[in-house]
């Protein structure tokens, strides 16, 4: 665990080292300011707000409805079990109104931890997935890394909202500075863009390590797979319109959504009996295979709040339950 977290404060400290220079060389080149305070404590609040009214903004978003136990005995027991194994505090437990098959962990802390399953995963997958896939929640808050990726996120949302105000805003300037605006804002664009990848990478990072704590919680692996597999094909049934209701979400999910009909193409190879699931031996049959992905493959997971799902269960074969 102690190199997930070196990896994430890592990247926030390049992060905001990033920040602190942006702001000098705009500060500086067009306002003519010397003092760092008043855009510090800027991204502070807006840091704070976020921290804030992120559980209720995901609430929101997905029409999160909390349960209590009578209402769904066994689920509660899952989860109970799996928070007794991996030490921490009894997570809330919510049920999503929405189709698309997932599952998703978020809060301020370990102590505020809320998990959270569609309606639409609950119908698609058994009991020892299921249990795997809530492993794999749980882990995301053992490890602490729900907050770290809110709090990442923040700063290419803020290069965002800086390059969209002098592109589309600054041109209207009509003082000698006008060109200097433009400047600014494809500054800031690249630098969004530069950042974002690095919010993308560290959100990659922490769903390998997700998926190695739920099989140390005790799930099998082939458990883990069959359900990652189950939830790839299971998206691509979704309409195009409900996607789009959760693009914002995509770094929380177990896997991303709007991927799944290219991971279909290199999925479809590994259920060898056709059964809809992956079972122990055609996860050894995986063990055994290399894989390499394309440029192209490759630049999509760039791009992806998630690593490229053959990847991801081959790294999954490779452990022992």
């Amino acid at each position: 665990m102690w190199a997930l977290h070196l990896r994430m404060w890592l990247l926030l400290s390049l992060l905001f080292a990033l920040v602190y220079a942006a702001v000098v060389v705009l500060g500086r080149a067009f306002f003519h300011v010397g003092s760092f305070s008043f855009y510090f404590i800027f991204a502070l609040v807006l840091m704070f707000v976020q921290y804030m009214l992120g559980p209720k903004i995901v609430e929101w978003s997905m029409k999160v409805r909390y349960i209590k136990k009578e209402e769904n005995p066994r689920l509660f027991q899952m989860v109970q079990d799996l928070s007794m194994r991996a030490k921490i505090p009894m997570p809330r437990i919510g049920i999503a109104h929405v189709d698309i098959p997932n599952a998703f962990a978020f809060g301020r802390g370990i102590r505020d931890g809320r998990v959270c399953l569609t309606q639409g995963i609950l119908r698609l997958l058994n009991d020892e997935e299921l249990k795997a896939v809530l492993g794999h929640e749980l882990s995301h808050l053992k490890n602490r890394d729900v907050l770290t990726i809110t709090l990442l996120s923040v700063i290419p949302m803020v290069a965002y909202r800086i390059a969209w105000h002098f592109l589309f805003f600054g041109r209207r300037r009509t003082s000698d500075r006008g060109g200097n605006t433009v400047l600014i804002g494809l500054a800031a664009f690249l630098f969004y863009f530069i950042t974002n990848l690095l919010v993308l990478y560290a959100s990659r990072i922490r769903e390998y390590f997700a998926d190695r704590g739920s099989v140390l919680l005790g799930n099998q692996p082939q458990a883990l797979a069959s359900s990652l597999y189950k939830l790839v094909y299971g998206s691509a049934r979704v309409d195009k319109e409900s996607l789009k209701e959760v693009e914002g979400l995509k770094a929380f999910f177990v896997n991303d959504p709007s991927q799944a009909l290219n991971e279909i193409k290199e999925l479809k190879h590994l259920d060898l009996d056709k059964s809809g699931t992956i079972d122990a031996s055609e996860l050894a049959v995986l063990r055994n295979k290399t894989v390499r992905l394309g440029f192209g493959d490759r630049l999509m997971e760039a791009l992806s709040t998630h690593p490229n799902m053959l990847k991801r269960i081959k790294r999954l074969s490779e452990y022992r339950g």
